[in-house]
Parts: structure tokens; sequence; C-alpha cells
């Protein structure tokens, strides 16, 4: 039994296949998955690892890993899958279990979620120069992006007022909070 997850790690990989609506055996491990991944190459568990460990009961390893922070939710294993196993569905799940166990192997991403969501709160949708901007100075990595801000400004990629911000904020706001609320029923 691991020191972190009080359930056994079987009962908790149970849970988030069952979270997912997904049948682990449904998984024999082909590899399509992480072949076609276009996150691979950043992860430090393999798309088809994902499903092992759950397999086995490697509950914990999965959980302190990077790639369920790095999976984008593309689908793109879902669609090579010869059995359409959700893997997208199993890592929100395990993503779930993760901070309920307040477990994040990749700190900005947390962190950077929590900050446009707050952006979105705000204004009604993400402004990305606002984003930007509180990232970079939360992250203590002030400068990380000033070298793109001259292309950016000339291209209209980013402008240094907030535009487009949604009428209808406060029906955004609700939305958002009722997201939360489901997030922590998970």
């Amino acid at each position: 039994m691991s020191q972190i997850i009080p359930d056994s790690g079987a009962r908790l990989a149970e849970k988030i296949a069952s979270d997912a609506n997904v049948k682990l055996s449904d998984c024999y491990q082909c590899g399509k998955c992480s072949a076609g991944c276009p996150m691979a190459h950043a992860m430090d568990i393999m798309p088809r690892r994902v499903v092992r460990c759950l397999q086995l009961g490697y509950t914990e390893e999965l959980l302190r890993s990077g790639t369920i922070w790095l999976c984008t939710s593309c689908h793109t294993c879902v669609d090579r899958c010869p059995n359409t196993v959700d893997l997208p569905a199993l890592i929100e799940h395990a993503r779930y279990e993760a901070k309920r166990l307040n477990i994040c192997a990749v700190k900005e991403v947390g962190r950077f979620n929590d900050i446009f969501m707050k952006n979105v709160e705000i204004f009604g949708k993400s402004q990305e120069i606002i984003l930007e901007g509180a990232y970079n100075v939360l992250t203590g990595n002030l400068l990380q992006d000033m070298k793109n801000v001259p292309h950016m400004l000339r291209h209209g990629l980013v402008r240094p007022e907030a535009v487009n911000i949604v009428n209808d904020r406060e029906g955004v706001r609700d939305i958002v909070k009722d997201a939360e609320k489901e997030d922590q029923r998970c």
C-alpha cells in the first residue's frame, strides 16, 4: 500500500476506469496510441503505459507522472485504437485523483490552468496578453516571451488592450463555477 494513496492502487485504478467509463481489459497494448500521440515526445509515461499502469494497479506511478498533465485530449489515440479505448478520459480522471491527493508533477500546468480560468472568469474569455503576463509574473519568468512581443504586436497576434470582452461575463462566471463544482465532485 502506498504512503500517499489511501486506497490500494488497484482499487483507485478501478475507480478511475469506472469514472472514465473505460474497460481496461479492452487494451491489449498494441501501441498505436503511443505511436500517434503528438505529445509523446514530452511524456515520461507513454500513452499505452498509462493503461498498463491502471491494469496492474500502479496508480501512484501514474498520478506522479507528468504525462497526465501534458495530454492535450486531442483524441488521436482514441482514433487509432482498434478498441476505441478512451485514453483521454482515463487521463482526465487520473488528473482529478491527483488533484484530490494534492499531487501535481508539472506545477506550471496547474498554475497556467488556474490563471487561464481566472482570466475567463473575469473577462468572459481568455485575454492572451493578460494570461501571458500573469503567468510570467507568477512563475518568475518575467522576460521569457519578450523576444516574441514585437513580432506578435506587428502581426496583430496580441494587442495590449483587452479586446472582445464578452457582454454576459456573469453568465460565463456561472458556467465556470458550475464546472468547478463538477470537478470537485469527480
